[in-house]
């Protein structure tokens, strides 16, 4: 069997600005790594981002840059933050790189090749704020932006040819999609028919993407290009030995909101290229603050990286970890953070250190004393430590981290309790040798403890390492040297003073600045889209004075808004006009109608003048920035 190991965060969008959810799948990937790697694994860890889709061309287009340029400048912020978070990634790939573009048009070229892609002409919706083509269905639920009809011809992938073989896989592999009730929400999406996935956009409507191999009009869907990352950077080729070694991945880990473009699309595209099934794709849950899921526009957004200035990178990484169970939500609050600090790390982990070192200091010149002959107690405590190795390392095969956590801490907290028990400032008083079994099988299980956490923490348990002056990485008990001297140490984990809550929870809190009122951000602006509107028809709202319903096209699309301008404007006087509207606003009704939109328009004291476009060469449809 391969000794290897190889995990995989999602590609992140490279217009994004990296937030908790981010991290947190990252640093989950990084510590799996880490667990594997120091139990003797070859590991290989990808991350990285996506670059390539309609919405980097438009900011790129508004900033006046290229599109590469737009990347080069936006990446930089998820290598900080990794830097920042002590992430090993042993490969950060970028869509935009040669070898991932030659390997996509490989691909494509191959699945063409077998009979997988058509061309086909398709009229339907088009959400551009998701760059795909929507359901009817979808469009009613209000959670798509920027809504257009288009008629087009495009490349198809014959997605549904593989729907009982993926059928076939999830069910002869029960570990291929967790948690359980993630591969339930798959099973049941899989009992409607499956269709075939458009995989190409027009380059005269989107050019910044891979082009097709077999079509140099068009460039190719993000999704095909996007998921193609995870054999690119293992080294795909037909016969490349490199790749064999570390494909299949052993884990996709993905936030449960692309469950589908990961547990349908992706395995689909594999099995159309003849390449083996990821071993398991694992959806984990998503941060609440609170009960609700962190939303700028529910102004609930705690940022729990903003404690890392304060209180260093592994008190964070320990509560996310130890926080989630994987597969399900958490919440993320400063109470729970404060009350996990000061419990786990600071009384449990950081006292025990504190007091053995003091102790050893004190009655032994610093040096680690002997063992001797250990008790039956002393014996037991080994053995615990023994059954804890086994528990952690059964449990992070199972991905149950956060209980993996708990039973390292449960070691650390019976170690105390041994320590209480034993009492050795009052042993070396009467039996020196007694309180020097003691000691040493405390320093042992702080040892042994230390390496059970360094994948959650690599730097506090990095200092206990240091504090006990090994370098022996061994699990198994017993391994400390007597006569070795310590080295001295700051506080662990000092404690929070819970009088500084509130202090606390303003810096985690995002920050919003006080003055100037009423600004928005760039981002912020950028989703906004202009457009130019023909009215077709206007008629009067019945009874309401101030209200006028119009029809108008916004490029090849119709859609009907309501606007509060009779007073200014008669029907009659509208049609015709060129306007400029919002056309990514969310549909509201008014008075019972339905209003997809918003007109601008101008206003001072009691006039009020819309905002028209006179060039009939610009026709409808056209962004305004």
């Amino acid at each position: 069997m391969k000794n290897t190991f190889y995990i995989t965060t999602p590609i992140y969008y490279v217009n994004d600005k990296p937030h908790i959810g981010h991290a947190y799948t990252t640093i989950l990937a990084d510590v799996l790594a880490r667990y594997h790697r120091e139990a003797g694994q070859d590991v290989f860890f990808l991350t990285g981002l996506d670059e390539h889709g309609q919405k980097v061309q438009q900011a790129a287009e508004s900033r006046n840059i290229t599109p590469q340029q737009h990347c080069d400048e936006m990446a930089p912020r998820f290598l900080e933050l990794w830097e920042k978070l002590h992430i090993q990634y042993d490969d950060f790939i970028r869509t935009t790189e040669p070898r991932h573009v030659d390997v996509v048009q490989q691909v494509l070229q191959k699945v063409y090749d077998s009979g997988d892609i058509y061309m086909d002409e398709y009229e339907g919706l088009y959400s551009v704020s998701e760059e795909r083509f929507i359901t009817e269905k979808e469009s009613e639920s209000g959670e798509f932006r920027d809504i257009t009809k288009l008629k087009e011809k495009n490349y198809f992938f014959k997605m549904g040819k593989y729907q009982q073989a993926l059928l076939d896989h999830i069910e002869s592999n029960p570990d291929f999609i967790q948690p359980k009730h993630r591969k339930n929400e798959i099973l049941g999406f899989l009992r409607n028919p499956l269709g075939d996935l458009c995989i190409s956009r027009p380059k005269s409507r989107l050019n910044w993407g891979v082009e097709l191999p077999f079509d140099a009009d068009y460039v190719t869907y993000v999704w095909f290009d996007a998921l193609l990352n995870y054999v690119t950077a293992p080294g795909y080729k037909s016969d490349d030995e490199t790749f064999k070694r570390w494909w299949p991945a052993n884990y996709h880990l993905i936030g449960k909101d692309i469950l589908t473009t990961h547990a349908v699309y992706w395995p689909t595209m594999l099995f159309s290229a003849g390449l083996p099934q990821p071993k398991s794709i694992f959806a984990h849950g998503w941060w609440l603050s609170g009960e609700s899921k962190m939303s700028k526009s529910l102004g609930n957004v705690v940022n729990p990286l903003d404690l890392i200035d304060e209180y260093g990178v592994d008190p964070v990484r320990y509560y996310l970890m130890r926080e989630m169970v994987l597969g399900q939500d958490a919440s993320f609050t400063i109470d729970s953070f404060i009350k996990r600090y000061n419990s786990d790390l600071a009384n449990d982990f950081g006292n025990l250190l504190s007091r053995v070192s003091t102790l050893i200091t004190r009655n032994f010149d610093g040096n680690i004393p002997e063992l001797g002959n250990p008790t039956e107690t002393d014996k037991t405590i080994a053995l615990e430590g023994e059954k804890t190795v086994k528990l952690v390392q059964g449990l992070i095969q199972k991905m149950r981290l956060n209980d993996a956590i708990e039973e390292t801490m449960q070691f650390i907290r019976s170690v105390n309790r041994y320590m209480e028990q034993q009492a050795p400032w009052k042993q070396v008083r009467e039996d020196k040798d007694a309180a020097g079994r003691t000691l040493y099988t405390a320093a042992e299980a702080l040892r042994i403890s230390a390496l059970l956490l360094h994948p959650v923490m690599p730097s506090r348990t990095q200092v206990v390492l240091d504090t006990l002056n090994t370098r022996d990485t061994s699990l198994k008990w017993g391994r400390l040297i007597a006569g070795t001297e310590l080295v001295k140490h700051e506080s662990l984990f000092p404690r929070i003073d819970v009088k500084k809550k509130d202090k606390v929870q303003e810096s985690a809190k995002e920050e919003i600045p006080a003055e100037p009122e009423n600004v928005v951000t760039f981002d912020e602006f950028q989703k906004l889209k202009l457009r130019t509107a023909k009215v077709l028809e206007a008629e009067k709202v019945e009874g309401a004075d101030r209200l006028l319903k119009l029809q108008i096209e916004v490029g090849d699309s119709k859609r009907q808004i309501v606007a509060g301008v009779a007073e200014f404007y008669t029907a009659e006087s509208l049609i015709g006009k060129m306007i400029v509207v919002v056309s990514n606003l969310k549909p509201a009704k008014i008075r019972g109608i339905e209003s997809n939109g918003m007109l601008l328009a101008a206003k001072k004291g009691k006039q009020l003048t819309l905002v028209t476009i006179d060039s009939d060469e610009i026709g409808s449809g056209a962004d305004v920035n």
